[in-house]
């Protein structure tokens, strides 16, 4: 698994499956303007897949992965700063977004890319609820300035349609469903 998220590593290690980090390298994150919201988390999943500049060995496979939360047509990446991540949970507030996310699998041989969408609905938030979790959970490393699976996700999502853990970074039902499909 090439991806520096702990969620996602805590993710697959509940799949029972036998997995190595890969090696750490640096891939320039960037997708074509035009490119729809929806698509660019596999786009960007595909790029990581490619740009990875060690060779695999027969019966390694790599995974790849990229997570936006989308709201009004616009992605929401990792927030910078407090007040950014403020900003973000403000525009999160009280509306439901989408959360995409794009998985490449590649071996020596062939590559494969897919994504899961799940909606998420927030309830309102004051902004002392929203500083608080800012203050608290410091999610500078989520996309959308927030993680499901804490204090923010126990008290404000009223509803998820579609996968959990798509939400948390890696929709490990599909995921599975395409590795027992791919060897």
């Amino acid at each position: 698994m090439a991806s520096r998220s702990p969620r996602r590593r805590e993710l697959l290690a509940g799949c029972d499956l036998h997995f190595d980090i890969a090696e750490g390298y640096e891939v320039e994150e960037v997708y074509p303007e035009t490119l729809a919201a929806e698509k660019v988390p596999e786009y960007l999943s595909g790029l990581k897949a490619d740009g990875y500049p060690y060779p695999l060995a027969d019966g390694d496979i790599l995974i790849t992965a990229d997570t936006v939360v989308i709201s009004r047509g616009r992605i929401l990446g990792k927030p910078h700063s407090r007040e950014e991540a403020m900003e973000m949970i403000r525009e999160l507030s009280g509306r439901t977004h989408l959360v995409v996310t794009g998985v490449s699998l590649r071996d020596n041989r062939r590559s494969v890319s897919f994504s899961a969408e799940s909606k998420v609905s927030f309830r309102e938030l004051s902004d002392e609820e929203i500083a608080y979790y800012v203050d608290t959970y410091k999610p500078f490393d989520k996309a959308g300035a927030y993680g499901i699976q804490e204090w923010i996700g126990r008290t404000a999502i009223e509803s998820i349609e579609g996968s959990f853990y798509n939400v948390m970074g890696l929709p490990v039902a599909a995921l599975y469903k395409h590795l027992a499909s791919f060897v």
